[in-house]
């Protein structure tokens, strides 16, 4: 009571409803943020595959109508065009040590190139009857490579001697994605629009799938995730995930997006060297226009995006600096994260920036033997170790706050009624309450005040929230004031309408009373079937 005595110092508050917690944005989705997005337009075509070459500095090829075109992670500019495909390229990928660079075209060739140089064509391999829309190489293997095509066969090369080693049969329709197995160099997912996924592993003779899962819908993309034992893949407007080792059961189904999932790859959250360097996500992407982020860990989402048109392939640098998401209408959005110097002083980056990258001397730091020390302003920013004492912000108080300092407890209450707020009105009864004195304030009322609280009472008594204060401060009021109502035919109107609510209250309570009455023996009854 001892701050009662002193007057109001805060605003007062209603205890009826709890304060709602300040909910700030998730850490990893200000990491996602955190890539600062540039466009690369006028490609004209649309940009049908990403692929990030998996040695630094982690170029990137995209491949869009006939050319695929090698851009440099720094700086976001091409280093070179390939434009020997007489027809539409698809699906250019990088070998391992990311030296070659192989893609599949409509004619059903797959052309090797040197990663290095776009004048150097490396190997043609001929086979496929139709286009071929896949082509991956093996985890550690640098010898071979595998593709799928329109012709629903799935072919397994060797690449020096351009010579095909296997031919597999099973799909019975376009097979349009595929991934390699991070486990082992012998082992590979293919998707088809046959609605079913196919793992195979060379080694076996009989060339037959060694797991096939059935996704429901048409196979837009597969991807192994980073331990090898599990498997996503991506139909329709759902992404499915599924445990290799366990043969293919379904362990979670993901159905985040509203219209086709075109393309799936694997992000990690940080590489830093800290304690988020090992925590892999799942990005989607989707005709919707939209980029999901998925923990597969925890089975939620924890981040989405949206972009301004319809999105065909994603693809996300190994060391997590660059994002890149291809689009149907010939744009590709490039987003790079800013966390280190080096990217600044990173060959071309003053051509990108804009300015050269000059090491600016070290300032000096003042310490305590220096009288400077001591003589600092206000506005000096503190030091890593210092002790910061912060000014109370300022309180705007209301003017029932500002009579409640001043103990003007009846003038409080009718400010407050003006106000027509009734979580102000109840926090000042509530208030007065606590100070003894609402009872008092509500017998020295005049005639105009008694209908302002009347008129609240009716309006608000019926409310749940404050329905159990306000019914027996309607009781104490008519009891006090019954002379002074029974003398006014105002008062006396306002009281008709405050036992009519009450009344149809109570029905209302009535008839959900008696509904649950007959609710409640069926819902007994379903239970113990």
């Amino acid at each position: 009571m001892a701050d009662v005595q002193l007057g109001q110092t805060f605003p007062v508050k209603s205890r009826l409803k709890p304060t709602p917690k300040k909910t700030s944005s998730p850490p990893e989705s200000k990491y996602w943020r955190s890539f600062k997005t540039q466009q690369i337009p006028d490609l004209v075509y649309s940009i049908t595959s990403i692929d990030f070459s998996p040695e630094p500095p982690h170029d990137f090829a995209a491949t869009f109508s006939a050319s695929v075109t090698l851009y440099s992670s720094q700086t976001l500019e091409p280093k070179f065009k390939i434009s020997s495909f007489t027809d539409v390229a698809y699906s250019a990928t990088f070998r391992s040590d990311g030296k070659l660079l192989a893609a599949g075209g409509e004619s059903g060739i797959v052309q090797v190139f040197d990663a290095k140089s776009k004048s150097n064509l490396h190997r043609k391999l001929r086979g496929h009857t139709r286009p071929v829309r896949l082509v991956r190489y093996p985890r550690f293997d640098k010898l071979h490579l595998f593709s799928g095509s329109d012709d629903s066969l799935v072919k397994y090369w060797d690449i020096a001697s351009e010579t095909e080693l296997l031919s597999l049969q099973g799909h019975k329709d376009y097979v349009r994605s595929g991934f390699a197995s991070p486990a082992s160099s012998d082992m590979f997912a293919t998707g088809s629009y046959d609605h079913t996924v196919k793992v195979w592993d060379v080694r076996v003779s009989s060339l037959n799938s060694v797991m096939e899962v059935n996704h429901g819908k048409p196979v837009e993309d597969v991807v192994f995730l980073p331990s090898g034992g599990l498997l996503a893949t991506a139909g329709g407007n759902s992404v499915k995930i599924w445990d290799v080792i366990a043969g293919g059961k379904l362990v979670h189904t993901i159905e985040s997006h509203n219209k086709t999932v075109t393309s799936l790859c694997v992000g990690k959250v940080g590489s830093d060297g800290g304690e988020e360097s090992e925590k892999y996500r799942l990005l989607s992407v989707s005709l919707d226009g939209f980029l999901k982020v998925f923990d597969y860990s925890a089975l939620k989402i924890t981040h989405s995006m949206r972009y301004p048109a319809p999105l065909l392939s994603v693809g996300f640098s190994p060391d997590s600096s660059v994002r890149a998401i291809g689009t149907s209408n010939g744009i590709l959005f490039v987003g790079k994260r800013k966390n280190k110097q080096t990217e600044i002083d990173a060959p071309g980056a003053d051509k990108l920036f804009g300015f050269r990258s000059v090491e600016e001397p070290e300032k000096r730091v003042l310490k305590p033997t220096n009288f400077r020390y001591f003589r600092r302003g206000q506005f000096e920013k503190p030091s890593e170790g210092d002790y910061l004492v912060k000014r109370s912000p300022k309180v705007k108080l209301a003017e029932h706050d500002k009579l409640l300092r001043k103990f003007r407890h009846k003038e409080a209450l009718v400010s407050a009624l003006n106000g027509k707020n009734p979580q102000n009105v109840v926090a000042v009864m509530e208030e007065l309450v606590a100070r003894k004195k609402l009872l008092k304030c509500v017998s020295n009322l005049d005639m105009e005040e008694l209908g302002l609280l009347l008129g609240f009472l009716q309006r608000y008594v019926t409310m749940p929230r404050y329905s159990g204060f306000l019914m027996s401060l309607a009781k104490k009021v008519l009891e006090l004031r019954a002379e002074d109502v029974s003398a006014s035919d105002l008062l006396k109107g306002h009281v008709r309408n405050l036992k009519s609510s009450v009344a149809e209250e109570i029905r209302t309570q009535q008839s959900l009373q008696e509904i649950q009455g007959i609710v409640s023996p069926l819902m007994m009854i379903a239970g113990r079937r």
